[in-house]
């Protein structure tokens, strides 16, 4: 089958790692499922992997992608659930949580193997393309926004870099579910793509907001973490599943205990996050954001197009 693997790690230029070629195809063995790929999408987890993050040398080469949606043997449409070894679904029970393409080949290909458990029914009101985006990107947006912060609709969010697929992902639900929300950006154009997916409000990172918001969708880090800081009310929730610009500067502990603000990391989610967000999108009609989508054989262009951080959306790749 062709698939898009790290074959190297090259921290300084992530890209000469990739290649683009046949490889073996999975074999389907007890409990786990061989599911035919429709479509996948692109996540930063797949730079950090061709630079080295999460991965040795000895488990190269190691098939890239996080998400999935496609067919499983018994033909049914499903979304691939890439949390492995949470939720009580791993391979065995020593099984420490991973993510597919960490441990187990991802889903950059044209068939991916995953325990039979991760496989969550599509609903038939999306597109392949459309549940493709799901299982990172917005099922860790869900999972900030509802099950971390707790936010109920009223309260207000300040989501840090719009135009990333997360954070294109927290506006969209964010404001779908009643939510005040707030987006930065330095792109003029980012920010106004944002108000027109619902934002009440965008502005230049670090600046002044109307008012300090409930709680922080914080995916950025160190250019951000202090603007973060400030901007969340007293009480308030900063919810963290990235640091695209590098680990935090200072911790910022005396304002972070005298307003007692609560900092919550976030991976993803659950199987039962997953499902409620397909039938959150279902019944509403909200859908996610793309960007674009590309060929696996183009793979490398799309991984160019975002590493430049040029996207607003998911990036589709259908092998």
């Amino acid at each position: 089958m062709l698939a898009a693997y790290a074959s190297r790690f090259v921290p300084d230029a992530p890209l000469d790692g990739l290649e683009v070629a046949e490889r073996p195809d999975p074999v389907a063995r007890e409990n786990w499922s061989v599911v035919e790929v429709r479509a996948a999408t692109l996540n930063h987890h797949d730079l950090w992997s061709l630079k080295g993050v999460g991965l040795r040398a000895d488990q190269l080469p190691m098939i890239l992608g996080t998400d999935a949606a496609g067919i499983a043997p018994d033909g049914t449409e499903v979304v691939v659930h890439g949390v492995i070894g949470a939720d009580g679904h791993g391979v065995g029970p020593r099984e420490g949580r991973s993510l597919l393409s960490e441990k187990y080949d991802g889903t950059l290909a044209q068939y991916v193997a995953v325990p039979t458990a991760n496989l969550v029914p599509k609903p038939a009101s999306l597109t392949f393309a459309e549940a493709a985006c799901l299982p990172t990107a917005y099922l860790t947006a869900y999972r900030m926004l509802f099950s971390v912060a707790g936010l109920r609709p009223g309260q207000s969010v300040l989501v840090q870099g719009a135009g990333g697929g997360l954070a294109t992902a927290a506006i969209v639900l964010g404001a779908a579910a009643g939510l005040t929300v707030t987006a930065t950006s330095r792109d003029g154009a980012k920010r106004a793509r944002a108000l027109r997916l619902g934002a009440r409000h965008a502005v230049e990172p670090g600046a002044r907001l109307h008012a300090r918001v409930d709680a922080v969708i914080e995916s950025v880090g160190q250019a951000t973490w202090a603007h973060s800081m400030r901007s969340v009310k007293p009480g308030g929730t900063i919810a963290v599943c990235g640091a695209t610009s590098g680990d935090a500067p200072a911790a910022e502990l005396t304002r972070l205990f005298f307003q007692e603000i609560t900092v919550r990391g976030v991976t993803m989610g659950t199987r039962d996050e997953l499902r409620d967000l397909l039938a959150f999108l279902d019944r509403t009609g909200v859908r996610p954001v793309i960007d674009s989508e590309h060929r696996l054989a183009d793979v490398r262009g799309a991984l160019a197009r975002m590493e430049a951080g040029a996207q607003t959306g998911k990036i589709i790749v259908v092998p």
